[in-house]
Order: structure tokens, then sequence, then C-alpha cells
């Protein structure tokens, strides 16, 4: 999976993060790179779709959270990509 709107609201889905650690996050759980740009312009669709948002801090890094809207979101698209590795599975078993 390499979709930055979904590994993005994956890392935020365990708690607040800035770009940076998000970043390393995604790199860690997903062996996924994503450059700032890809990743900031991520961030920025996802604002505006109402998904995540910044959290106030004293730190010149920004966190952002997921939202409420944007956690359900999360959940759809995994259960739907759980359903094609479900179907995928269960074909190459019988190829």
């Amino acid at each position: 999976m390499s979709d930055p709107t979904l590994l993005v609201l994956a890392s935020l889905a365990n708690g607040d993060k800035h770009g940076y650690a998000m970043m390393l996050d995604i790199e860690t759980f997903a062996g996924v790179k994503l450059g700032p740009g890809t990743l900031y312009g991520a961030i920025t669709r996802l604002e505006q779709q109402g998904w995540i948002r910044p959290v106030e801090s004293t730190d010149r890094r920004r966190p952002y959270t997921i939202t409420p809207s944007g956690r359900g979101y999360l959940q759809e698209q995994l259960a739907g990509l759980q359903q094609v590795v479900k179907t995928g599975l269960a074909r190459l078993k019988h190829a």
C-alpha cells in the first residue's frame, strides 16, 4: 500500500504526530519513504476533507491529529483493502 492519504491516517491513528515523525513512522510500518512534497500535499488534502486537524503546540513543529470522520474513513478503506487481500489470497490457493 502506498496511498499517502491512507498512510498518514494510519500513522495518526495511534497518536498525534508532526510531519517528520509521520515520515519516520510510515517508513517503519509500511516500508514507504514519503518525500516532503508528497507528505505535505496529503496533509493539506486531509485537512481540507476534515479528516485531520492541527493541534496547538508551543514547538515550532505542527502536530496533527486524526478527527472522528478521518478515523471512520480510514476504517472504511481498510475494510475494503482487507476484502481485496482475503479474495486475492483465496484465489492464489486455487491457482
